[in-house]
């Protein structure tokens, strides 16, 4: 029998309230691994145990262990009998075929009336594995690690552990809206949140039909990326440029990327309060682009009915880029497209803004009436995965208004 066992760090330190924590993890888990019939999931000690089915593959359970935000690190254990014949055995087995050198052994016991120590377990599987695989012993460096986990009904075996996504699981703090730009910056920023235990919706601004809708559909592939770590999202595909066309003939040009700005966090308040959202996310660094001076942050954020989150505030774009790509979105983010974001906007934008002059631009519009055309024409996809009726790591979405 498999098991994975996925060890937890921060979660371990919560106290009386931990119990939310691994109640969310294990939910979080049963979604991920949705189209597979996983056994019993249990929380022991500092990790969550989940009996794993026998359609699964290693390295299929590994890939999807990997998204759940939650869990520091994991291993793919055998239960085998718990005399030290069986362990070794399964010890080797699990060595085989490793491109690994040196090795050690490390051993747990969650039984502590086991008659041996847990150095006594490590010399003795140690030996027993050198002399079938020829391996040599390095006890601060080794290339392979092999973990022993002596439980009250088996042994526990497993090569190494590997890395998970850390932070906390996704839905314990709460839903935000994330304002999806189609950019480097921007999936990063809901990656962020999403691994404080956020959990996500999106909502895309774009200028299609007035431009291509390149914009809509790397918005939607990033959702789909996105929803890898929290099995289920929807994004919101607002059509902006008819919008922006009504501030350009009414504003000065200096002031009309803050008003795009202040009309798209309306528009995000409103369809947060329609999702349950309680907080708008933001890819905005400091000082990176016009609408982004500390002024013009201050001005802009005032539209806002909910707090903001900024996540990336104070990195610099070579630390977002490195983490666009370690993400896995930086490549379809610098697909060439047309946003709304490019469209129309002045040549020397207003990098100060005064809220009292933005006001008395926004006194010509008819504010209450732009939103709603824009909540009631706003396309919505919703994303799952893993998809229904398939084992295959892929996009699945449903559209609808």
């Amino acid at each position: 029998m498999r098991y994975l066992i996925g060890r937890y760090h921060e979660i371990a330190l919560k106290g009386r309230n931990q119990w939310r924590f691994v109640d969310q993890l294990k939910q979080n888990l049963r979604d991920i691994f949705a189209d597979y019939r996983l056994g019993n999931v249990r929380s022991i000690g500092p990790r969550l145990t989940a009996t794993l089915p026998d359609d699964l593959t290693d390295d299929l359970a590994a890939e999807r262990a990997a998204l759940i935000f939650g869990i520091q690190n994991f291993s793919i254990s055998r239960a085998v009998p718990r005399d030290i014949e069986s362990i070794a055995r399964e010890a080797i087995a699990r060595a085989s075929g490793n491109p690994a050198k040196t090795f050690r052994v490390r051993t747990r016991r969650e039984d502590k009336r086991y008659p041996m120590t847990s150095p006594e377990i490590d010399r003795e599987v140690g030996a027993l594995m050198c002399e079938a695989l020829g391996l040599k012993v390095d006890l601060d460096d080794a290339e392979l690690t092999i973990s022993i986990e002596i439980m009250n009904d088996a042994a526990l075996v497993s090569a190494g552990k590997m890395p998970g996504a850390g932070g906390l699981p996704v839905g314990i703090s709460g839903r935000g809206m994330a304002l999806l730009s189609g950019g480097i910056d921007s999936p990063v920023a809901a990656y962020r949140m999403m691994k404080r235990g956020l959990a996500l919706d999106f909502v895309h601004f774009h200028a299609h039909p007035l431009v291509s809708p390149a914009s809509r559909e790397k918005a939607a592939d990033l959702a789909a990326h996105l929803t890898r770590y929290q099995a289920r999202s929807t994004l919101m595909q607002v059509p902006f440029g008819n919008l922006q066309r009504e501030i350009v003939a009414n504003t000065l040009r200096p002031l009309r990327v803050v008003l795009y700005r202040r009309f798209m966090l309306r528009i995000a308040s409103a369809l947060a309060e329609r999702s349950g959202a309680t907080v708008l996310v933001t890819g905005e660094s400091l000082g990176q682009v016009a609408s982004q001076t500390l002024v013009n942050m201050a001005v802009i954020e005032k539209a806002a009915s909910f707090p903001i989150l900024r996540p990336l505030v104070g990195m610099d774009k070579s630390e977002i880029i490195d983490q666009a790509r370690v993400l896995g979105t930086f490549e379809t983010s610098i697909l060439p497209d047309q946003d709304c974001c490019t469209l129309f906007v002045p040549a020397h934008p207003e990098t100060r803004a005064r809220i009292e002059e933005v006001e008395a631009a926004e006194s010509r519009f008819d504010i209450p009436r732009m939103i709603a055309d824009a909540v009631n024409a706003t396309e919505v996809q919703r994303f799952q995965f893993p998809p229904r009726n398939s084992a295959a790591p892929s996009r699945a979405a449903e559209t609808s208004r």
